[in-house]
């Protein structure tokens, strides 16, 4: 085959190619979708993704089914996500942290270039909660004093290492200046479970989770670690409030696929989520669990991860992101 032969067979087999990615998602979706949790039932990842799941279904014509894969702050489902066909039907829902800060801390089977970025989903506050009838501390300057005075006697639960909780946590050991026991769980369920049947004293966790029960007086809110109070919980101080200067943490989801996944599915995924997060009913579902929606471009989340990724490496330099 001459020059001339071999040029036009590359430029057809190009066309065929664009062809078929294209053909492919103008059928897309033609089969159900797998949403993967990387964290245990009952907590916040799950709870969103358990009210956004049957409004993308609505969007996208398509049953979105949410499985479960909790393990290694988040990296079992991730890593499950980031391996399968990057054709748009497994999907990642995550916060930032999983995908860009605990590949800093543990080993894992992913790096943040593993992923496809569709879009933001929602916002929530991270609240520091204790037992309902906690005497030992009223608040959380009382917390501080106490553990002070009692370094790595107070035990705290996080959903895994490297996850939003943990992070939040680390941080306000420093800026308190204090020193607790850390205790990784699967999510914030098994970690609410343990807190309420008094295995361990506190637990940084996203107000989504926490919320009935502190409603409930099951468990009782000390600070939000966000900038603002939040609207749900307009009498809890923040931990600026409590002294701890210009502290500002609060967890972010968002819906990823994996790396390779063709624009157009993309595109169309992130439609039918904006669409979804639009819904006047939704916004309300979202809100009475805890959480802001919060839609995005697949390019904003994806700069969100590498700011995120950023604060995981300057993190990481210091010496402040350590597993326990």
């Amino acid at each position: 085959m001459n020059r001339r032969n071999l040029i036009k067979a590359g430029v057809a087999l190009a066309g065929a190619a664009l062809l078929g990615t294209s053909a492919f998602a103008d059928s897309f979706p033609s089969k159900p979708i797998t949403l993967i949790v990387p964290f245990a039932p009952g907590g916040n990842l799950d709870m969103v993704a358990r009210l956004i799941a049957p409004a993308l279904s609505t969007q996208l014509k398509t049953n979105v089914i949410v499985e479960n894969r909790a393990g290694a702050g988040g990296a079992i489902g991730a890593g499950l996500v980031a391996r399968s066909d990057a054709d748009g039907y497994t999907l990642l829902i995550s916060t930032p942290n999983a995908i860009s800060i605990l590949p800093r801390m543990v080993k894992v089977p992913y790096t943040p270039a593993s992923f496809q970025p569709i879009g933001l989903i929602s916002s929530t506050s991270l609240v520091l909660v204790v037992k309902g009838n906690e005497t030992r501390f009223k608040d959380a300057a009382g917390l501080f004093a106490y553990a002070k005075k009692n370094p790595m006697k107070l035990s705290a639960g996080y959903a895994g290492v490297g996850t939003t909780n943990h992070v939040g946590m680390l941080l306000m050991e420093e800026a308190a200046g204090i020193n607790v026991t850390g205790v990784p769980y699967r999510g914030s369920g098994p970690a609410l479970v343990d807190l309420l049947g008094g295995q361990i004293d506190l637990v940084v966790d996203q107000l989504t989770s926490s919320i009935a029960h502190i409603k409930a007086g099951k468990l009782h809110a000390l600070a939000v670690l966000s900038k603002d109070r939040d609207p749900l919980l307009k009498d809890v101080p923040t931990l600026r409030e409590a002294g701890l200067a210009n502290f500002d943490e609060s967890t972010l989801s968002g819906l990823l696929a994996p790396a390779g996944t063709p624009a157009p599915v993309v595109a169309t995924i992130n439609a039918a989520l904006g669409r979804a997060l639009a819904d006047d009913k939704l916004k309300a579902k979202l809100l009475a669990a805890g959480s802001l929606a919060r839609a995005s471009t697949p390019e904003e989340f994806g700069q969100i991860l590498k700011t995120e990724e950023q604060r995981g490496y300057a993190l990481a330099k210091a010496g402040k992101l350590k597993g326990q």
